[in-house]
């Protein structure tokens, strides 16, 4: 075989590529369709329920067999995304109608994950099999070819009611995300009937019947007034609020109790609020707390947080809806796939869609069943006209060979080969002409149709069978009749499953808390050697002074409303303000450092702490690994981040040691090898923290700096270097950047 080479621009084929990957996401696995509001996880998973005949009045079938059924026949991926949709379509506090009934442990809203899909079982809900999955044996939509084309699926299944709105739904895919917040079964049923009624209707009008989302949490919609410019754009964000409720208990306490939670709460973030609420505890910002307790069950959301007496309830109401997800926002953005595209669509756009489907449905039904009834009445109609002329159909049979000699002597009159008793039989078979399903019906017949009351009822049957024809073409040539047909559907839908709002929507004021102001002192910051930090007031300091100093690693005295500096060997300084470190008891464990700062302990070393307010007064001395030195005023690292760099660092590079420096302070730089080089410290630059510095030290290979020291000339400083005693000021007096003293041991 002949080689061919096709030569292709390599970003052409990657765009190519990209295009198709992305829109092969979009279309068959991220985004759900706006006629039945599925994604195609969740319509196989149905389908595959309605094939497997678990109704829900039938027995619950396996988890596990669902999701192997479903992925062997028409969804090829994992089986987790399979089981995952299975259990979303059975939560009631995601859904507000769950499609699918679970048995067994499916979840619970506080964020606990079903059980293993060899444990649990589930069925279909009755609505499912109602108003979703009815009439697919009727042609009311196109199958396809599943994967391997062995089996057939359907393109979207046959919902009878505005599924994208109800049950909302929430996907990411390459390039855009869809978040469509759940409604109220009864008023989607109500805005629907309103369009079917006068399609130029605008979503104002619209918003007349549909209030606003209807979280299965309930909860409260704060911003109301900017739900139609979302629901007429399709997109942007609706504030959400938790339902408060306050008790007096006996002894004078109040309790806030949280009954209902914002729909992003859902999950790991209940447990994030409580941590969220005692956080603001710990950090003095909620002293009014006695207790948080979550005693939710399977009778509801029930958060408490005992108070204080005399507590400001209002006031510490709106903290909490500052502070914490009490108060969240819901991103919408109503994208779904709209004539086989992703389209963005605003209220009346999802409606309208939904509308024109069940149209569509419509006709495809009735056709269908006028289809059946013709055919149901041309074999009526044979048999009737066969029953009153039963003698000469006999004498044919008697007088035929086979059954063909008979079939075609009844649809065309042909006598060829037929014995007849009398020349007026023959004459009367010549003018015969049934139809072929009418003679095979007749051929069929048993003789007990013969029977006077089996006519009757052949008979009766037949008016049904006109009777239903007349219905059918009536529908399917009237506008009106075919929608009010739809209408009664959805009324009866709306009867049995419509259910009371739970979300309130209102146009709530911004929650305003009033900080009250801190009370201005002086505290002691204490950190030991394992990082746990705290502060604690002057007077319990000055009865433990000697044990703070003994067992903490940095004893640094700072104003309650100021920060704390921490300079690390990277060269990072990291500030944490002293409202967030706890503030207790000497006794108290305190928090770690790496919890309340961007300090990460394990990349990081700690060199030395200080209180911003105390540097605004003096100059840092910066000495490197490498012998780089700098002093850099105090005021230059007065700065309100997190995390800024406190100097510039050549590469492997790092800091030994940062130290407060006076005025004709003598320096000692030690090095590995044992080197000891002491010199003035005005002989270093002052110079910006985003300098490297000047060499203090001349080092050999190999070599590095790894301890500062510092004397007064004329002091008794001493040190110990590998078992030997130096007097500070025994050692020679240079000038920087020389090698300095070798000290034999």
């Amino acid at each position: 075989m002949e080689e061919r080479i096709i030569k292709t621009e390599y970003s052409e084929t990657m765009q190519r590529s990209f295009i198709d990957y992305a829109m092969s996401v979009i279309i068959a696995r991220a985004l759900p369709d706006v006629r039945d509001g599925l994604k195609p996880v969740q319509r196989r998973t149905l389908y595959d329920m309605h094939e497997l005949g678990i109704r829900y009045d039938r027995p619950y079938r396996k988890s596990a067999r669902i999701v192997g059924d479903t992925m062997g026949k028409y969804h090829p991926h994992g089986d987790s995304s399979i089981y995952d949709a299975l259990v979303v379509l059975t939560q009631d506090f995601k859904k507000g109608l769950p499609l699918i009934d679970g048995h067994g442990n499916f979840g619970n809203i506080e964020g606990d994950g079903a059980a293993a899909m060899r444990y649990t079982e589930a069925r279909l809900q009755k609505i499912s099999q109602e108003a979703i999955l009815a009439d697919l044996d009727k042609d009311v939509v196109d199958f396809v070819p599943n994967f391997d084309e062995t089996e057939k699926e359907p393109s979207v299944l046959p919902c009878r009611f505005p599924n994208l709105l109800v049950n909302g739904s929430e996907g990411i895919a390459v390039g855009m995300v869809t978040s469509i917040p759940p409604h109220n079964l009864g008023e989607v049923i109500d805005a629907t009937k309103a369009y079917m009624m006068n399609e130029n209707i605008t979503t104002r009008e619209l918003m007349k019947y549909i209030k606003g989302p209807d979280f299965p949490t309930g909860g409260i919609v704060c911003n109301k007034d900017e739900l139609l410019s979302i629901y007429e754009t399709g997109a942007g964000k609706i504030k959400l609020r938790g339902k408060v409720e306050i008790e007096k208990t006996k002894g004078g306490k109040l309790n806030l109790v949280i009954t209902e939670i914002p729909y992003t709460m859902i999950g790991a973030n209940i447990g994030k609020f409580l941590q969220d609420v005692a956080s603001l505890y710990e950090q003095k910002k909620a002293p009014e707390i006695v207790d948080i307790s979550n005693q939710s069950s399977k009778e509801g959301i029930r958060i408490v947080i005992e108070l204080k007496k005399d507590t400001d309830v209002e006031n510490f109401k709106n903290l909490l809806y500052k502070k914490t997800r009490l108060e969240d926002t819901f991103g919408v953005n109503m994208i779904a796939i709209a004539d086989g595209r992703p389209e963005t669509l605003g209220l009346k756009g999802i409606i309208a869609r939904n509308v024109a489907f069940q149209y569509e449905i419509a006709t495809r039904k009735y056709t269908t069943l006028l289809n059946k009834e013709l055919e149901k009445r041309e074999i009526q109609e044979g048999l009737i006209r066969a029953c009153n002329i039963i003698d000469l159909i006999i004498e044919i049979l008697r007088g035929s060979k086979d059954r063909s000699m008979v079939k075609n002597c009844l649809t065309t009159g042909n006598t060829d080969g037929i014995k007849f008793r009398s020349k007026e039989s023959a004459i009367m078979a010549e003018q015969l002409n049934f139809t072929e399903r009418q003679a095979n019906a007749i051929l069929d017949m048993r003789l007990y149709k013969l029977i006077g009351l089996e006519i009757e009822a052949l008979m009766k049957e037949n008016k049904e069978t006109n009777a239903n024809i007349y219905k059918y073409e009536d529908i399917l040539d009237r506008r009106d009749s075919m929608a009010q047909v739809i209408i009664q559907e959805l009324d009866a839908l709306k009867k049995e499953y419509g259910t009371k709002r739970r979300t309130r929507i209102e146009n709530a004021e911004e929650a305003i808390y009033e900080e009250k102001k801190l009370e201005e002192m002086e505290v002691m910051f204490l950190m030991d050697r394992f990082g746990y930090c705290k502060t604690i007031d002057m007077s319990t300091y000055e009865r433990n002074k000697e044990t703070a100093h003994a067992e903490f690693k940095y004893v640094v005295k700072c104003r309650n409303t100021g920060r704390i500096c921490i300079f690390t060997n990277t060269g990072q300084l990291h500030t944490i303000k002293v409202t967030d470190i706890p503030f207790g008891k000497f006794r108290d464990k305190g928090l770690p450092v790496d919890n309340i700062s961007n300090f990460t302990s394990g990349t990081e070393e700690i060199i030395n702490i200080a209180s911003q307010s105390e540097l605004n007064l003096y100059r840092l001395l910066f000495v490197t690994k490498q012998g780089m030195c700098k002093i850099v005023s105090g005021g230059e690292f007065d700065v309100s981040k997190r995390t800024v760099a406190s100097t510039k660092l050549n590469d492997g590079d790092a800091l030994v040691d940062i130290e407060v420096v006076t005025e004709h302070q003598h320096i000692i730089l030690q090095s590995k090898e044992g080197y000891f080089l002491r010199f003035d410290a005005d002989e270093i630059s002052e110079l910006k923290k985003t300098a490297i510095g000047v060499r203090g030290m001349k080092l050999g290979d190999n070599d590095y700096i790894e301890n500062v020291y510092y004397c007064q000339p004329g002091g008794d400083g001493t040190i110990s270097y590998k078992d030997k005693i130096i007097p500070l000021n025994k050692l020679k007096v240079n000038k920087r950047d020389a090698k300095g003293t070798k000290i034999r041991v």
